[in-house]
């Protein structure tokens, strides 16, 4: 582990995870932890059972076995709508944007963290002053992004690039602990992968995050440590530079990824 990061909290821990499709082991015996302000990168072939584990995390699938701490305290595999609260919030391998709703709508969705204040409610227009408040926190989320000037479009009028900027944002806008980014390179250039790398890097800063990723360029400037996963396990830890001359990994992984690249 970085020295760096060897004396923070851990936020997030996974213990022995397994999940179960029918017949198939989708994950087996999965160890992961998290630290405050850490980047973790999870990588492996397709199929591997990256996004499983998010799916875990977020409760859309349940686990066979296996336990999930949260500072350091035991908690129950959570549900979907209990996210939020628990100060998780995740992005989707696609956008997932509402198109005929305002950019400022979708990302004020996002924030299901303030139900209990109205907040939620709010974006249904139920509490004019309490509407005010959630869109100025969807404004200042956008802002974060760099896609201020875009606040009062339609979702399907945006650029590809400035709907992942506008999907981050709605996961941001509830000031989550935990980030959970499902492929946020997909589909992006030379110049926004150069804009990610940065917002990442920035985010880290009040945000401990998890990155699901393909692109190995990414995955190697922004993340701390890296867990790598082959047929459901973790095959290898560790830093970026570590992973990178594991021998397994390279057969596994790293060694085809180039080939497919070249």
């Amino acid at each position: 582990m970085p020295n760096n990061l060897a004396d923070k909290k851990t936020v997030l821990s996974v213990n022995d995870l397994s999940v179960n499709f029918g017949g198939l082991k989708a994950l087996s015996g999965v160890n992961l932890e998290l630290k405050q302000g850490e980047v973790l990168g999870l990588i492996g072939p397709n199929g591997a059972g990256k996004t499983t584990v998010f799916n875990a995390l977020c409760g859309i699938v349940t686990p066979a076995s296996g336990s999930l701490s949260l500072h350091g305290k035991n908690v129950n595999w959570p549900k979907p709508h209990q996210l939020a609260k628990l100060g998780i919030a995740r992005t989707l391998q696609g956008v997932g944007l509402f198109p005929d709703l305002s950019v400022s709508d979708n990302v004020m969705i996002g924030a299901n963290r303030f139900a209990e204040s109205g907040l939620l409610r709010a974006a249904f227009g139920t509490y004019s002053k309490d509407e005010k408040r959630l869109r100025d926190r969807a404004q200042a989320a956008l802002e974060r992004v760099y896609v201020g000037g875009v606040s009062d479009r339609q979702a399907d009028t945006l650029s590809y690039p400035d709907t992942k900027r506008v999907a981050i944002a709605r996961a941001l806008v509830a000031e989550p602990e935990i980030l959970l980014l499902d492929e946020p390179a997909g589909g992006l250039g030379p110049q926004d992968i150069e804009w990610l790398n940065s917002l990442i890097n920035n985010l880290k800063a009040r945000t401990s995050i998890i990155i699901v990723e393909h692109h190995m360029d990414v995955v190697m400037s922004v993340c701390d440590r890296i867990y790598v996963l082959n047929f459901g396990q973790v095959i290898a830890s560790g830093t970026p530079q570590e992973v990178r001359n594991n021998e397994a990994v390279i057969q596994a992984y790293l060694g085809a990824h180039s080939k497919a690249k070249s």
